[in-house]
């Protein structure tokens, strides 16, 4: 039975106030508003921080709330900008939804550090068809049927309760959607990897910039990643064991070592081709002088291709 518990965390919004200092001169003014997926969120900060210096007149509000609200907010007119961390469907274009890529970054499976089997799933990883039969059929209800282990504790599977990009892309990953993952539902990457933490016998899934440290790059206190097994053979080879650092992810994402999905292209959408001179201004910068801060941030930088592309967009 799919669990429908929400653990409730606060919405962090951020203002990128008037007290950054810059001795650039410039001309724009104005205001930006931006909502949606956890997954950007960090990345929009670090874009609006360094965006400010240059343009101190302007003011750029970010809130973060979900993939499904960046949409819902965008085409509601309420917002310039939705975060997506998911592809924008086909009946949300017809609505008028208008998706620049501005990054990449992947989902990973998370287990807590306080697991007392820990060394040992670190060392089998998780198979994709484990993986199935956790989320999707609720066939393994404890680590030893799931993982092959001498142990008799059940595992607690979570999931997202909010429309997110996240659940979306890990559903993905078994040829399924996100209202078919099993679990109990917890609101948000902060509140999934709380719970994770908590409970010594869970599993679930993360944005990446939600397990490591943005600054020392290791993963936080509590909280593991569990790797993929991805050819399947019951235990993580050499060449499978890339998690111990961000960068290392990171790397692994970009020579395309870890799948596609749960990597995938994060979006700023708008409601029709952006009008604003501020924000057309700042969906450019993000695309040239913006990616430069992409992989110390924990991202992925577009392609010069994928850059050119996206530009056009904006022209």
């Amino acid at each position: 039975m799919k669990s429908k518990i929400l653990i409730s965390v606060l919405i962090v919004i951020y203002t990128i106030g008037s007290s950054v200092k810059s001795t650039a001169q410039s001309t724009l003014d104005g205001e930006i508003s931006i909502s949606g997926a956890f997954a950007l969120y960090p990345m929009v900060i670090r874009w609006a921080e360094e965006f400010k210096k240059i343009h101190p007149k302007v003011r750029i509000d970010v809130s973060a709330g979900g993939a499904g609200k960046g949409i819902t907010d965008a085409l509601g007119g309420m917002i310039d900008l939705g975060m997506v961390s998911r592809e924008v469907y086909p009946e949300e274009t017809k609505r008028g939804a208008y998706s620049i890529t501005v990054t990449k970054d992947a989902v990973v499976p998370v287990i807590s550090a306080a697991n007392p089997s820990l060394n040992e799933l670190l060392a089998i990883g998780l198979k994709r068809g484990t993986g199935s039969e956790l989320w999707i059929t609720g066939k393994f209800k404890g680590w030893s049927q799931a993982f092959g282990i001498k142990s008799k504790l059940p595992i607690h599977v979570y999931t997202r309760s909010d429309a997110s990009g996240a659940a979306e892309m890990w559903a993905k990953y078994f040829g399924a959607k996100q209202e078919d993952l099993l679990g109990v539902g917890v609101y948000g990457d902060p509140g999934l990897a709380q719970a994770i933490n908590k409970d010594a016998l869970g599993i679930g899934f993360n944005n990446m910039g939600y397990i490591y440290d943005s600054k020392t790059k290791k993963q936080i206190s509590g909280i593991r990643v569990l790797p993929l097994d991805l050819n399947n053979n019951g235990k993580i080879d050499p060449d499978e064991n890339f998690y111990n650092t961000l960068d290392e992810l990171v790397a692994a994402i970009a020579t395309g070592k870890y799948p596609s999905p749960p990597t995938r292209e994060l979006y700023l959408v708008s409601k029709g081709k952006p009008k604003k001179k501020i924000v057309s201004e700042f969906i450019r910068w993000i695309l040239t002088d913006g990616q430069k801060y992409v992989n110390e941030s924990g991202y992925i930088a577009l392609s010069k291709e994928k850059i050119t592309q996206e530009l056009e967009k904006v022209k």
